[in-house]
C-alpha cells in the first residue's frame, strides 16, 4: 500500500519520531493545520441528503420502522394518563379492583410499547446491513478504477478509514439518530400538548428552557464538526501508521527502529486522545445545559403544581399525570445531545466518503474519446480520421480495472490471445508504423510545481513489430515512468503513443491493457494462491497448462514444491516468498497471457547470475512472439534486446545495438561499464 503521504484535504504530518515534537500542538493550531475546510453553504442536512440514493431502495422499511418507533414512543404517554385515572378515580374511591385494572392498563401498554420498539429494530437491521455493504462495494469498486495518480497522493489508512470506520458511523447513524430525532421530535410535541391539556400555567413553566436548549444546540452543532471532522482524520493518519508498521516490521525490527516507531504511534494516539476529549467536553457542555435546565423547570413546575393541589385548583391525579408526562420526556430532551453529536459524525463520514467518491476516475473519458474517433473515420479518409480521433482527447472506460497497485492493475482477468493487427478506427496506415511508437511524448506529473522540467520530454522512439527493445539510463532518467504510460496508468501530459499505428487513447482500457502485459520491479502479490497470482495476467478460461508455461518461462517451478504446490496461499504482499521467487512469479503472470506488447521494468534485478540466465533463455522464446521495452541495467539483460535506447534527461539520447553504443556514446558505455564492474 501507499506510503504516508498527505490527503488532498490536509498538509504533511511529519511521523519521524526524533522531529516530533514532545507535547501535542495546542487544539486551536491543530485546528487550523489539519481540519478541512468545510465547503460554504454546506450543512450537515444538505451532506447527509447524498446518501438519500443508497436509502432509496429501503426507504418504505424504514418509513415503516419510524412510524412503528413513534407509534410505540406515543404508547408510553398514555401510561401518565393511566396513572390520572387511577389516582383520581379508583385510589381516591379506594376500589381495589379498579387499581389492579389500572395496573393490567399498565402492564399491556409497557409490554405494546416494548415489542413496538423491538420491531422496529428488526425492520432495520438487514436493511442498513444491505446499505453499509452497497456502500462499501461502491467505494472499493471505485478505487479500482481511479487512476495511479490518485493512490500515490493519498495515505492507504485514509482510504481505510473511509471504508470501515466511517462506514460504521453512517449505519448507526440510519439505524438511530436518523430514526430517534424525528421520533423524539414527535414524542416531545405530543407530550407537550398533553402537559397544555391538563394544566397550561404548568406547562408554560416546563416550555420555559425551550429557547435557552435550542441556542445551545446551534452552538454545539457548529463546534462539533469541526472537532468530529479533525477525529476522523486523525484516525485514518493513525490507521496508516498501523499498516505501515505491520507490513515494514522486517524493516523495523532490522533496524532496532521499534521504539522510534511506537514513539510515533504515541504521539499521534496522544493527539487523537486530545481531540475525542475535546468532544468529550463539548458534549458535557451541551449534556449539562440540556439535562440541568429542564430538570429545574420540573422542580418549578412540581412546587406549583402541589400549591395548587393544596389549594383546590388542581386535582392530584392531574398533578401526577403532568408530573409523569414530565418525567417521560427526559428522555427525548435529554438524548438531543449525542443525537446531534452521532449526525454530526455521520455528516462527516459522509463529506469523507464522498471525497473519494467524487474523484473522477481514469475511465471517465474513454467513451468520449472512442466515439469521436469513430465518428472522425466514418466521415473523413483513413489518414483524416487517425488526425480526428488523436486530436480528441477526452476519454472514458466503462469498466476499467486500475487500482493502487499497478502489477494487478494492468494484468487484470481480460484475455490477452496474441492476435494479428487489425485496422480499426483511429488508425492511420503509415502515419504511426506498427509495433509500439513515442511520438513527442512529454510527461510531467499532475503534482509537479508549475514551469518545472518535465520527467519525459520529447521523446521520440519506435520498437518495430516483433522487435525487443532495452531502455537503459541513469537513476531519475524516466525509464519507469516512461514505461508506466504503455498502459495509461498514467496520461501522457502531450504527443502520443501508439500500438500498430493506433492510439492507445483511442482504444478503452480494457482493450489497451488486453494487448500489453506489465511485470515491475517492484512485484506485488496478494493473498491468495500462487496460481491465483499468476492467472491475474490470463483469460478467464485460462487453466493448468498456460500456468505450468509461464512458470517453466519465468524458472518458476519452485512453485510446484511448495506445500500445496500452485494452490499455496503465498500471504500478504508474498512476504513468505524470497524476493527473487515473487519477481519470477510477477514475471510469469506478465507473460501467461501471450501478450502482443510486454513491458518488463528490470524484471531480473533480485535474481542470481545462475537463474539469470534461465530465465533469458526462456524469455527469449517469448520476446520472439511479441513487441516488448525492457527497462535494463544489466548488460545480460540488454543483450535480450534486439536494440537499445538511451534515455537521458528524460531525451531519447541515442538508439542502436548495444555494441554500436557502447563504440559510440560514452554515457552508455560508462554506464555498462559501471554495472559490468558491480556485477564482477
Amino acid at each position: 500500500m501507499a506510503t504516508t503521504r498527505a490527503t488532498p484535504e490536509e498538509p504533511d504530518r511529519t511521523l519521524d519520531p526524533e522531529t516530533a515534537p514532545e507535547t501535542a500542538p495546542e487544539p486551536e493550531e491543530r485546528d487550523r493545520a489539519e481540519a478541512p475546510e468545510k465547503p460554504e453553504g454546506r450543512s450537515a442536512v444538505r451532506t447527509l441528503l447524498r446518501l438519500w440514493p443508497y436509502v432509496r431502495p429501503v426507504r418504505a422499511r424504514l418509513s415503516v420502522a419510524a412510524l412503528v418507533a413513534i407509534v410505540a414512543s406515543c404508547v408510553g404517554l398514555f401510561i401518565p394518563l393511566v396513572l390520572k385515572w387511577m389516582v383520581d378515580g379508583p385510589v381516591a374511591d379506594r376500589d381495589p379492583a379498579g387499581v389492579w385494572l389500572g395496573a393490567l392498563y399498565l402492564l399491556l401498554l409497557g409490554l405494546a410499547e416494548a415489542l413496538l420498539f423491538g420491531l422496529r429494530r428488526w425492520l432495520v437491521a438487514r436493511p442498513l446491513a444491505g446499505v453499509e455493504a452497497s456502500m462499501r462495494a461502491d467505494l472499493y469498486r471505485h478505487l479500482q478504477r481511479l487512476p495511479v495518480a490518485f493512490h500515490d497522493r493519498w495515505a492507504s489508512g485514509q482510504l481505510l478509514s473511509r471504508g470501515t470506520t466511517d462506514l460504521m458511523l453512517l449505519r448507526m447513524f440510519l439505524a438511530f439518530p436518523l430514526t430517534f430525532l424525528l421520533v423524539n421530535a414527535v414524542t416531545i410535541v405530543v407530550g407537550v400538548i398533553i402537559m397544555l391539556v391538563q394544566d397550561w400555567t404548568l406547562g408554560l413553566v416546563i416550555l420555559g428552557p425551550a429557547i435557552p436548549v435550542m441556542v445551545t444546540c446551534v452552538i454545539f452543532e457548529r463546534k462539533y464538526a469541526k472537532v468530529a471532522r479533525l477525529a476522523q482524520d486523525q484516525v485514518g493518519d493513525l490507521t496508516t501508521v498501523v499498516e505501515e508498521s505491520v507490513l515494514g516490521i522486517r524493516i523495523i525490527k532490522g533496524f532496532g527502529r521499534h521504539r522510534s516507531q511506537a514513539r510515533a504511534f504515541r504521539e499521534l494516539s496522544r493527539t487523537l486522545r486530545g481531540t475525542e476529549l475535546r468532544k468529550a467536553r463539548l458534549l458535557s457542555v451541551i449534556w449539562g445545559v440540556i439535562i440541568t435546565l429542564p430538570e429545574l423547570a420540573i422542580g418549578a413546575a412540581l412546587v406549583l403544581g402541589v400549591v395548587q393541589v393544596a389549594d383546590g385548583v388542581l386535582s392530584a391525579g392531574t398533578l401526577v399525570a403532568f408530573l409523569s408526562t414530565a418525567l417521560a420526556l427526559r428522555w427525548p430532551v435529554d438524548s438531543i445531545g449525542f443525537l446531534l453529536a452521532m449526525s454530526q459524525e455521520a455528516a462527516t463520514a459522509t463529506e469523507r466518503y464522498f471525497e473519494v467518491m467524487d474523484e473522477e476516475p481514469e475511465s471517465s473519458a474513454d467513451a468520449v474519446r472512442a466515439a469521436a474517433s469513430v465518428s472522425a473515420s466514418v466521415s473523413a479518409s483513413a489518414s483524416a480520421s487517425f488526425s480526428a480521433s488523436s486530436s480528441a482527447s477526452t476519454s472514458f472506460s466503462a469498466s476499467s480495472s486500475a487500482s493502487a497497485s499497478a502489477d494487478i492493475a494492468v494484468t487484470a482477468d481480460i484475455a490477452v490471445t496474441p492476435t494479428a493487427p487489425q485496422a480499426t478506427a483511429g488508425r492511420a496506415p503509415g502515419s504511426g508504423g506498427g509495433g509500439l511508437r513515442f511520438h513527442h511524448v512529454t510527461f510531467r506529473y499532475p503534482d509537479a510545481a508549475p514551469g518545472s522540467t518535465p520527467t519525459l520530454d520529447r521523446v521520440d522512439l519506435h520498437i518495430r513489430p516483433g522487435e525487443s527493445m532495452a531502455l537503459v539510463g541513469a537513476t531519475g532518467s524516466g525509464k519507469t515512468t516512461l514505461t508506466a504510460l504503455v498502459p495509461r496508468l498514467h496520461e501522457v501530459t502531450s504527443g502520443r503513443i501508439t500500438l500498430d499505428g493506433e492510439d492507445i487513447t483511442g482504444m478503452s482500457r480494457d482493450e489497451l491493457r488486453a494487448k500489453v502485459a506489465v511485470a515491475f520491479e517492484e512485484p506485488t502479490l496478494f493473498s491468495a494462491t500462487v496460481g491465483e497470482n499468476v492467472l491475474m495476467g490470463a483469460r478467464p478460461d485460462a487453466g493448468e497448462p498456460e500456468l505450468d508455461r509461464a512458470l517453466a518461462i519465468a524458472q518458476a517451478e519452485f512453485a510446484h514444491a511448495l506445500p500445496r504446490g500452485t494452490a499455496t496461499q503465498v500471504g500478504e504482499q508474498g512476504l513468505s516468498l524470497s524476493g527473487g521467487q515473487r519477481q519470477r512469479l510477477a514475471l510469469a503472470r506478465a507473460v501467461v497471457g501471450r501478450p502482443r506488447f510486454l513491458v518488463l521494468d528490470d524484471p531480473l534485478s533480485a535474481l542470481d547470475v545462475h537463474t539469470e540466465a534461465a530465465v533469458e533463455a526462456a524469455l527469449r522464446r517469448v520476446l520472439a512472439e511479441t513487441t516488448a521495452l525492457i527497462v535494463a541495467h544489466r548488460p545480460s539483460t540488454v543483450l535480450l534486446a534486439d536494440r537499445v535506447a538511451l534515455l537521458s534527461g528524460g531525451r531519447v539520447a541515442a538508439v542502436g545495438t548495444h555494441q554500436e553504443l557502447l563504440r559510440t556514446n560514452a554515457e552508455y558505455a560508462h554506464l555498462m561499464s559501471g554495472t559490468e564492474e558491480d556485477e564482477r
